[in-house]
């Protein structure tokens, strides 16, 4: 049960929630069970883990496909190598073309230097979901950069 839950959540103490909160559910339901060593009911209790697990991500607000996009990386390295060599001036016109809960997580994390966790308490946001707005405020100036004929070598 415990792996079944880690599988969607990738995240060992929410599995364990996860999996305690099945149990509960399961106890619940138990007698839906006729014999508990019969492959419908295995199937029964995977699907009770899996979708227990799913209404934790729900509640996180973080849901599978952010959390694949955060597990590919970002190949565009806006910190490191197009920040020094775009001016300040020149990255708040950028700006101006993103999506406002995108360019606020942004200039709170690049113009003012918070670190995620206080973000996420101001936005009333996880520190998930900021990792993920701002990993799309990086992709968002790099379309727009990349539209203006700007390559990086």
């Amino acid at each position: 049960m415990l792996h079944k839950a880690y599988a969607v959540l990738h995240d060992y103490m929410l599995a364990e929630d996860a999996a305690s909160e099945a149990f509960i559910r399961i106890y619940k339901n138990i007698h839906k069970i006729d014999d508990p060593e019969s492959p419908r009911a295995v199937a029964f209790i995977i699907t009770i883990v899996k979708n227990t697990a799913l209404t934790i991500l729900k509640q996180n607000r973080i849901s599978y496909i952010e959390t694949l996009d955060e597990q590919e990386g970002d190949d565009f390295n806006l910190e490191e190598s197009i920040l020094s060599e775009i001016s300040s001036e020149r990255i708040f016109t950028l700006l101006d073309g993103i999506n406002e809960e995108l360019k606020s997580v942004f200039l709170l994390k690049y113009a003012y230097d918070l670190p995620h966790k206080e973000i996420g308490e101001m936005l009333g946001i996880t520190e998930n979901n900021v990792t993920v707005r701002l990993h799309r405020a990086r992709k968002a100036i790099a379309l727009i950069l990349a539209g203006e004929g700007y390559v990086h070598e």
